[in-house]
């Protein structure tokens, strides 16, 4: 079995050839299980003690709890539409994407915070999960859709770690306590 795709709100999962019956009916119990300590609110802690442990400020938390605050965490910033919006925006190619990449490999890029993005000319392809598909390619210009994203990625991270937004081409670094994020973009 294989996790094949992820929103918001679903997953894909593919089976291979040689799956078993024994083997679905092992991923539908756990489903079941999941709906079952949803419904009962069952303590984090219990569900899941390793990523508790990990995680200490989930401990105290249910799970229809920690389910219902991230349901809002997306229906505040609204994240359905700006992820289509995202992909609907106007984007602008700069250059070539072997154009970026001669920047790379003359060293003549810089990493820029993602509060400085927008009008910026990305050297890395950019993915958000889900949905997976590349949002931005080598010598494309981020917009402020693009960026406003990569703010409430940000936040989301911050709100709730250990269930972080992936976005490839992000980069994240850790200092002193605290996280940044950056995008390495064409040299100013």
């Amino acid at each position: 079995m294989v996790v094949e795709k992820t929103g918001l709100y679903s997953f894909f999962i593919m089976f291979t050839i040689g799956i078993t019956k024994g083997r679905w009916n092992t991923l539908l119990t756990a489903l079941q299980q999941f709906k079952d300590d949803y419904d009962k609110n069952a303590p984090m802690w219990r569900i899941l003690p390793e990523f508790c442990t990990a995680h200490p400020r989930y401990e105290r938390m249910g799970l229809r709890d920690l389910c219902q605050s991230i349901h809002e965490m997306y229906a505040k910033h609204d994240i359905a539409r700006l992820t289509t919006e995202m992909y609907l925006s106007d984007l602008q190619p700069a250059m070539k994407p072997s154009e970026a990449f001669a920047h790379i490999a003359h060293r003549r890029t810089e990493r820029v915070p993602i509060d400085d993005l927008e009008g910026r000319i990305t050297t890395a392809l950019v993915t958000p999960y889900p949905p997976g598909i590349p949002l931005l390619i080598p010598g494309e210009r981020f917009n402020r859709k693009i960026v406003d994203y990569l703010k409430f990625a940000r936040g989301f991270n911050k709100a709730f770690p250990g269930f972080d937004t992936d976005v490839h081409g992000l980069v994240e670094v850790e200092a002193e306590g605290s996280r940044s994020y950056f995008v390495d973009c064409i040299g100013a």
